[in-house]
């Protein structure tokens, strides 16, 4: 398994929000972003996962609730790659892909796109 410290992984993580375009990160609002090492789902293991109401579902009652949630899964990620731009790339991916759900975005949609 290709061995990313934590602290640096993290880097990654922000460095791939930072190549969201402007347009759409002036947009967000109310999302915490976290890097955890492992998922705590079941099933076949994630890189990713958002957790919130899309900004298509929000209505005039979202008001006072708590942020969404990103979260970014690194040892899934360390696990799926062999090298440290195919992490870099991954990550990168990974990122675009959860906030795509933020914005309401299908899953069919964004591996169309894909991510």
């Amino acid at each position: 398994m290709l061995d990313i410290p934590a602290e640096e992984f993290e880097q990654l993580v922000e460095d791939a929000l930072e190549t969201i375009p402007h347009e759409f990160a002036r947009a967000i609002d109310n999302l915490a972003f976290f890097v955890e090492d492992e998922s705590p789902v079941n099933g076949p293991e994630l890189f990713g996962l958002y957790e919130g109401v899309p900004l298509t579902q929000r209505g005039h009652w979202y008001a006072g609730v708590q942020p969404d949630r990103i979260t970014i899964y690194r040892l899934p990620i360390l696990r799926a790659c062999w090298s440290r731009w195919e992490a870099v790339d991954q990550v990168a991916k990974t990122v675009v892909h959860e906030v795509g759900h933020y914005f309401g975005i299908s899953d069919q949609r964004l591996h169309e796109l894909g991510y």
